[in-house]
């Protein structure tokens, strides 16, 4: 079995992250050569997130990102991690997704989040109003999406007759995300796979996960849970490269809670890296970030895939370095197999 062919319980989760100085293309081009890698690597997934109102990210249409991706790779899975369910109608994300299915089958995911993604004043835009409460509308949401991708209405619904096309077979992967206790607790109850978002709550996500596989209702006979984590993780033998990993996405994490939406200026993240201020910081952040050299980051995100019994570990790796990026998944696959 070659290498490309021995799939690991592996995805990555990219932001699209534009590069001080660069287009937009040269990103999206940029994801490309990621997804390539990392399904050459042995990867199972490759999904694109949904953010908006964010000069630094070209991640808006995630389902455009997904064809452009499917097109350009022939095995691993791809899709969206997620669609945010309150910006669009339910009924659009099953003809966007059929259709994707239509030109990519079986490779096909579709990763549901209750959040806008965004700001409150770019949610008001993208929702057309002020009234909708997203957390409050979601149940219905994705009950909706599952009619219109197979399961049906019951007799006598107004929406009864509607056909999201093209009518295809098959279903994307679904997957409920979250980053608070309601994900995983809604997946369980609904019997549907979960993603919690370690990266963004590392403190809630073992808890959250282990509670979901043992609530787990099945929808179907013979249905499981499956559930996956995202970490953020850089695995590498350069200390300098790990150091600034650390310190890009502190300064991000900073600049989004100001406000600032710019790409990260090279010189200003190897500065920073360089500053007691990151010291300080990098000893609080320790608990989110799983990084080193390869060996040692594959055993902690095995460790931790252990610790919340889930069956996916799901890198995430922002970086202002795509060369680096592209190494670090590489070197992480590769030390992988040495060590699962």
């Amino acid at each position: 079995m070659s290498v490309a062919d021995d799939v690991l319980p592996l995805a990555v989760l990219d932001f699209v992250g534009i590069e001080h100085g660069e287009p937009p293309s040269a990103a999206i081009a940029g994801a490309v050569g990621i997804a390539q890698a990392v399904e050459a690597a042995g990867y199972r997934r490759y999904w694109v997130s949904e953010h908006h109102n964010m000069a630094s990210l070209a991640c808006s249409a995630p389902e455009l990102l997904t064809a452009h991706v499917g097109a350009r790779t022939s095995r691993i899975r791809v899709g969206a991690a997620g669609i945010m369910l309150p910006n669009h109608t339910p009924f659009k994300v099953a003809e966007t997704f059929r259709t994707l299915l239509a030109m990519y089958p079986g490779r096909i995911d579709l990763a549901l989040g209750r959040a806008p993604g965004t700001d409150p004043l770019t949610a008001h835009v993208l929702r057309r109003g002020v009234s909708a409460d997203p957390g409050a509308e979601f149940p219905g949401q994705v009950g909706e999406l599952l009619a219109f991708l197979g399961d049906g209405f019951p007799a006598g619904h107004p929406y009864e007759r509607l056909v999201a096309a093209p009518l295809v077979e098959e279903r994307p992967e679904l997957f409920v995300l979250g980053s608070s206790p309601y994900g995983p607790k809604f997946a369980a109850v609904n019997g549907l796979s979960a993603v919690f978002a370690h990266h963004m709550s590392p403190d809630l996500a073992v808890e959250a996960l282990r509670a979901y596989r043992r609530d787990f209702t099945p929808r179907t006979d013979g249905a499981s849970p499956y559930s996956a984590m995202s970490v953020l993780a850089f695995a590498s033998d350069d200390e300098e490269a790990i150091g600034e990993f650390e310190a890009s996405w502190t300064l991000q994490i900073q600049n989004i809670t100001r406000g600032v939406r710019e790409p990260l200026r090279p010189q200003d993240v190897r500065a920073y890296a360089r500053s007691p201020q990151f010291a300080a910081a990098r000893r609080h952040d320790d608990a989110r970030m799983v990084t080193g050299e390869p060996k040692s980051v594959a055993a902690r995100l095995l460790e931790l895939r252990q610790q919340a019994q889930v069956d996916e570990i799901v890198v995430v790796t922002p970086s202002l370095d795509r060369d680096r990026r592209r190494a670090s998944f590489t070197a992480l696959a590769d030390a992988w197999r040495q060590v699962a």
